[in-house]
């Protein structure tokens, strides 16, 4: 019997095909990583299999990226860490060099993989490594890790949080159950 294991479930569509609307949002992404080598042709051609919410979604997606009150490189922590949550080497894979392009060093990456979280990162980047950790786990927020971390920030950027970590719900699931191949030029990058 073959083992199917590794098999993506859909085959991804062509991005090449993909409506020019779609395209121009994506040209919106911070940052040069996921628009060159590195572009993450195989999960946008798998959102293609339901056009309707293709566009509406990368807009939200982009979109919200560009307006968050989180930095790229905060951001980049968070989606990483996401990652390590959801054991997801696709999205791993594409965000270590999107996270270097924006700051984040080699010493840092080997934290964020690490649970629990270890020390290591600035006071305002563990506050937001620990709620993500306390989002996935717990699906909500203890007053206790409210009250130590939660104030750490500003509330629209708690909004923020809550809306990126969802995000990266949405793809890491995507990705781990439709088995979404990682694109050959991210074998150079470590997995999980």
């Amino acid at each position: 019997m073959e083992n199917n294991l590794n098999k993506p479930r859909l085959v991804p569509m062509d991005t090449e095909k993909m409506p020019e609307e779609c395209k121009e949002i994506l040209k919106k992404l911070p940052g040069d990583t996921l628009k060159g080598r590195y572009a993450p042709v195989n999960v946008l051609g798998t959102l293609m299999h339901n056009p309707g919410t293709l566009g509406p979604f990368l807009d939200y997606w982009v979109t919200s990226k560009l307006k968050m009150g989180l930095s790229v490189r905060e951001q980049e922590l968070v989606i990483l860490r996401m990652a390590v949550h959801y054991r997801c080497n696709y999205v791993w894979k594409h965000h270590v060099p999107v996270s270097v392009e924006f700051g984040v060093s080699q010493a840092e990456l080997a934290l964020v993989r690490k649970l629990p979280l270890p020390d290591g990162f600035n006071t305002r980047e563990e506050a937001l490594l620990i709620l993500t950790d306390h989002l996935v786990n717990d699906r909500d927020l203890s007053d206790e890790i409210y009250e130590k971390y939660g104030r750490k920030i500003k509330d629209s950027e708690l909004v923020d949080l809550i809306s990126l970590v969802s995000q990266y719900v949405l793809f890491t699931l995507m990705n781990n159950v439709l088995r979404v191949e990682v694109e050959s030029p991210l074998d150079e990058i470590i997995g999980l």
